[in-house]
Formats: structure tokens, sequence, C-alpha cells
């Protein structure tokens, strides 16, 4: 009987120290997946605040580049057309003048006439350089050949163009967001690439609409914090995730840069 008894006892302690042992191999799980889950909820956290950060940052440099068209335009307009204006007012206050000579008198209205022309040319271009015409009548393709042509007249660089897509099912605002990408792609390529060539392809790629831009320009360090928070680069971020699209940047150095939005 005391043999019986010990065995129970061992058998009793063999079954109290495997329960212990599962116990607390729970306890460990329960532990375990709850530091798991508390790190991936603050990863998750950490996650939308870099979101929401940098949703902050599209929206502030939006609001930049609006501002710093604004400044632009009125600056535009006070040295272009108010100027001209002024000297068209006064010329004309100058035909009040008594015994104004023929000759006085063709001058002053010469002179009315040549600023007059001077004033409606600009303000032309700066409704342009607002919204194109041709964008706006004929659409994003006929608006990008125009874009094209006014840079291959400058004969600073040479614009090769290719559109094998339709944006026809674009509303008007896309494709204004999208020629306002050319526009600034093409003037950073210019202005700070140097670049002599430049060639633009659009092309329909697994339902989706492939632009790829590649300029022979002096290139960058895609990894500068300085270039990827340069203005130019923020506003064609900003305007590619309104059109909720991708882009791709690669540049080397003195060996040009290529970028490809998918949208």
């Amino acid at each position: 009987m005391r043999a019986i008894s010990i065995e129970n006892n061992e058998l009793i302690k063999a079954v109290f120290f495997i329960l212990l042992a599962f116990l607390s191999m729970f306890l460990i799980l329960i532990v375990f997946f709850y530091y798991s889950r508390k790190k991936i909820i603050q990863q998750e956290l950490a996650k939308k605040d870099l979101e929401i950060n940098y949703q902050k940052s599209l929206l502030h440099t939006v609001i930049f580049t609006q501002e710093e068209e604004r400044k632009r335009i009125a600056q535009d307009l006070h040295d272009d057309i108010s100027s001209k204006l002024n000297v068209v007012s006064l010329n004309s206050y100058l035909l009040k003048t008594p015994n104004l000579s023929d000759v006085e008198l063709t001058q002053i209205t010469d002179n009315i006439i040549e600023f007059t022309q001077n004033a409606l040319e600009n303000s032309r271009r700066i409704a342009h350089d607002l919204l194109p015409p041709v964008l706006e009548k004929f659409g994003l393709h006929s608006g990008i050949e125009e874009l094209v042509a006014e840079y291959n007249t400058t004969k600073v660089v040479h614009v090769i163009y290719e559109n094998t897509s339709n944006f026809d099912e674009f509303s008007f605002d896309n494709q204004l967001h999208i020629f306002r990408i050319l526009q600034e792609l093409l003037n950073n390529a210019v202005r700070h690439g140097l670049a002599k060539n430049v060639i633009i392809e659009i092309k329909d790629e697994n339902c989706t609409k492939n632009l790829t831009f590649t300029d022979d320009g002096v290139g960058f360090d895609v990894n500068d914090e300085r270039v990827r928070k340069g203005i130019g680069i923020k506003n064609i971020e900003s305007r590619v995730d309104y059109l909720n699209a991708s882009i791709n940047i690669s540049s080397i150095i003195n060996s040009g840069t290529t970028i490809i939005i998918k949208f």
C-alpha cells in the first residue's frame, strides 16, 4: 500500500508539473501575443502618422505652389500689363495738349497703339499660362503637342513626344493635372537638369497608363533630401497623389533622369 501511495504521489507531482508547464507556456504565449500585437499596433500608428505627415506636407506644397502662382500672376499683371496701360494713359492725356504738330500727334498715337498691343499680347500670354486654350478645347494630347512645340521652338532642347493612349475618359481636372506635371518636368529638365534632349512617351500597359519622361541632363542624387523636398518635386508628387497614381524616379549624376508615372 505504501508503494502504491508513493506512486500516486509521484503521479500527482508529474501531473502537477505538466499542468504547471502548460500553464507557464500558455501565459508566455499570452504575453508574447500581447506584446506582438502591441508592437504591430505601434507600427500601424507610426505608419498612419507618417501618412498623415505626408498628406500635410503635400497639402502645404499645394498651398505654397498656389501662393507662388498668385504672386507670379500679380507680378506679371503689375510689370507687363499695369505699367503698359499706365504709359497708354499718359500718352492719351498728352493728346489733350493744345497745338500739337502732326509729327507729335503721330508719335503719341503710335505709342498708344504699340503699348496697347503689348498689353494685349501679355494678357493673352498670362491667360495661356493659367489655362492653355488648346488643352481646354481639344484635350490633353493636343495640349501636350502644343507644349512640346513651344519648347522645340526655343532650340534649347529637343523634345520627342509619342502617345498611343487615349484620355477621353479622364476628367478635365485630371487632364490638367497631367499637363501641369509635364510642364514641371520639362521646366526642371531644362532649367535645373540642363537637358538637351527629352523623350515623353505615354502608352497603355496592363490596364494602366504609363507616362515615361526621360532626359539627358546632369541628373541628381535621388536620395538627397534637399532635392526630394524641393518645391518642384513636391508639386509633382502632390498632383500624382491627387490622381491616385504612382511615381518612380531614377537618376544618375551626369547620366540623366527617368521618371515613370502610372495612373
